[in-house]
């Protein structure tokens, strides 16, 4: 009995084995055709919406993506419907339309945009199904598959948000919800199978996988974010939400269908930067030379945004004064940022950012390791002014096929100073190659030479490592013949942080323009201003004390008066007025510096003033010039006879219309 079990064992093995293995490599065939058909969809540039749903006797829009290559933009472009055997063509860009389509199904190509629409409108019932747009002769090629469906209800629902972006490239995401989720929590997330994985938020949550290489930012209208993404990969392409609140138990969300094809022409950054701690890093950024007149900045990403240190049109954060510069090559559409005197708090995400609406924005992470400058240079160093100065710069046998520099550091750039040859300024650049010391060398030191200046090295249009020093003048300014450059560098020896916010502002810019419209004798003519300033306001003192003594001495000398009463008239008759007649000896003006007179006492008051002859020269003769004056009388006496003397004049004076008619 074991015996013919083994013996049948054996032919059923022997039997079967052959079938076994036929199963097993149809199996792998099967999966080799589903995994080849799989690579072929996820690796065709062609990008479309994976459905579309129009309403029955309405119309549905289809945007598919492409390459923007020379190829693509004159290849034909297609929509066709797919069966079991084959894709049979709707529209062609070439012109030609299915009978059954005529009228109702157009294509539009954009080959500036890399993009054409198809259109198709009168949707019935037969229209639903699966079709293919695509670039080329057959659907063989470049071709990505859509669904169309076709609804009876009067709503469609809502699609996805598509964006091409280019492997290494950026894509820019605009999210609105309104201003009843001004407070709320916003974010963007990733479409998985069970749920939706966090990829940024306002609480501060970043997927490590993301860190510094997207950026949420709120805008000005309430309930309004926008979401940047860079350095994408192919694995970055899925489906997203943004949205606010919590997905899943309120708020509201929007669809993003994100697809990153790979383009041979997109140049690769720099993902990560290796700098040493005092050394030097240099980035390359890319953008359209076409688009040369867009801003262009480079900026730290943080959590909650980017701060911008430097751009194109001259503004450097303060504190990176000195040791950060662009330089512009539109003519490969390049700049790049140099960044030196590393330090550890340098460690971080800087992104490569422009303007335009199309233009590709990097990321790249620095990190600070072990290590030493290849440039050495003094990092300060000082000099009288008059005097003659050299400062060296020295580099290791690496860099003896480069190019070597000096530069004069401004805030628009640092342009290479002329090698070899004696420029208008004496500054001479030479280099010893034995030594392999850089020289850069004043005749003659000024204040206006005070500022700093990089050593560098670069090769074949490519800048590489650089250092930067500072130099420092110190000496007495000659009138204006050498005016200090408060915009290159501090004067003496404190080194003061410049805000170039502040001195690229409007108003700053404006007195520099004023600065330098003003003549070579605005200095002479602000000077005998201010002495006839001087002089005006010491006149003005002298009479405002002039004018206070006169009424000072009138209002003492109205203190005195007396009230007279005449019959119905009522005058106030003040001494004074008595004292200056002539008739009674008084002098012609009391305010004469000669004048020397006692002030007006009381009833009592026996004093006796005396005049000179100067004074008294009309009423007395020639003869009594040189005898003393009599005595005056008193101040009762001359009371008593302005009284009589008036009593006697107003019988004189004319009666008044009410008293004749009385």
């Amino acid at each position: 009995m074991p015996e013919e079990f083994q013996s049948a064992q054996r032919t059923w093995v022997t039997s079967i084995g052959p079938l076994l293995e036929m199963a097993v490599l149809g199996l792998i065939f099967l999966l080799a055709i589903v995994q080849t058909e799989s690579a072929i969809s996820n690796s065709s540039p062609i990008f479309g919406p994976k459905q579309v749903t129009g309403l029955l006797g309405g119309s549905a829009t289809v945007k598919c993506f492409y390459p923007r290559t020379n190829v693509n933009r004159h290849s034909r472009k297609y929509w066709c419907k797919e069966s079991t055997r084959q894709c049979i063509t709707v529209v062609s860009s070439h012109g030609y339309v299915a009978r059954e389509y005529e009228n109702r199904t157009t294509i539009t190509d954009y080959p500036e945009n890399g993009i054409f629409i198809i259109e198709m409108s009168k949707l019935g019932r037969r229209d639903m199904g699966p079709y293919k747009c695509g670039v080329g002769l057959n659907d063989k090629g470049l071709s990505f598959r859509v669904r169309l469906d076709v609804s009876a209800g009067s709503v469609v629902p809502e699609e996805a948000q598509l964006f091409y972006v280019e492997q290494h490239g950026s894509v820019m995401i605009s999210c609105a919800f309104g201003d009843q989720y001004a407070s709320d929590r916003k974010y963007l997330c990733r479409m998985t199978k069970t749920t939706c994985s966090t990829i940024i938020d306002t609480h501060g949550t970043i997927d490590p996988l993301y860190k510094g290489r997207v950026l949420l930012s709120n805008l000005e209208i309430l309930g309004s974010f926008s979401i940047i993404m860079t350095q994408l990969k192919k694995q970055d392409s899925g489906l997203y939400l943004c949205g606010a609140g919590n997905y899943g138990a309120e708020g509201e969300t929007k669809k993003l269908d994100i697809h990153v094809y790979e383009e041979a022409l997109v140049p690769k950054a720099q993902p990560i930067l290796n700098g040493v701690w005092g050394g030097s890093v240099s980035v390359e950024c890319h953008y359209d030379p076409k688009e040369n007149n867009t801003l262009k900045y480079w900026c730290k990403w943080k959590e909650h945004g980017c701060t911008i240190l430097i751009n194109n049109l001259g503004y450097v954060l303060d504190t990176y004064e000195g040791r950060i510069v662009m330089h512009n090559s539109p003519e490969n559409g390049t700049y790049t940022i140099i960044l030196n005197q590393l330090h550890n708090e340098d460690e971080g995400y800087y992104w490569c950012m422009t303007s335009g609406e199309h233009e590709r924005k990097s990321s790249t992470e620095l990190k600070i390791v072990e290590g030493k400058p290849n440039l050495a240079v003094n990092n300060e160093i000082h000099a009288v002014a008059g005097s003659p100065l050299t400062i060296t710069c020295t580099y290791p046998c690496r860099y003896a096929d480069y190019e070597k520099y000096w530069c004069r550091w401004k805030n628009t750039g640092c342009e290479p100073l002329i090698t070899s040859e004696l420029n208008q300024t004496g500054l001479v650049v030479s280099c010893d190659k034995g030594s392999r010391i850089l020289s850069l060398n004043f005749d003659q030191t000024s204040l206006s030479d005070q500022g700093w200046y990089w050593c560098g090295v670069r090769k074949g249009g490519h800048y590489g490592e650089t250092y930067a020093t500072y130099l420092q003048v110190q000496g007495v300014l000659p009138n204006a013949e050498e005016p200090s450059n408060h915009n290159e560098g501090p004067s003496d020896d404190v080194v003061p942080e410049i805000n170039a916010e502040n001195r690229n502002s409007p108003l700053n810019k404006a007195n520099d323009v004023a600065k330098a419209e003003t003549p070579a004798g605005s200095h002479e003519e602000s000077k005998n201003s201010t002495i006839l300033l001087s002089v005006l306001i010491s006149v003005g003192i002298i009479i405002l004390l002039l004018g206070t003594v006169f009424f000072v001495v009138k209002f003492r000398l109205f203190k005195h008066s007396d009230l007279v009463s005449v019959a119905s008239y009522r005058t106030n008759i003040s001494m004074t007025d008595f004292e200056n007649a002539r008739q009674y000896g008084a002098k012609d003006n009391v305010c004469m510096a000669e004048a020397h007179e006692t002030q007006i006492g009381g009833m009592d008051d026996d004093t006796i003033t005396t005049s000179s002859p100067k004074e008294a020269g009309k009423s007395s003769s020639p003869k009594e010039a040189g005898k003393s004056k009599k005595a005056k009388r008193g101040s009762k006496e001359e009371v008593e006879m302005a009284y009589t003397t008036f009593l006697l004049n107003s019988e004189n004076v004319p009666p008044t219309r009410s008293s004749q008619e009385q």
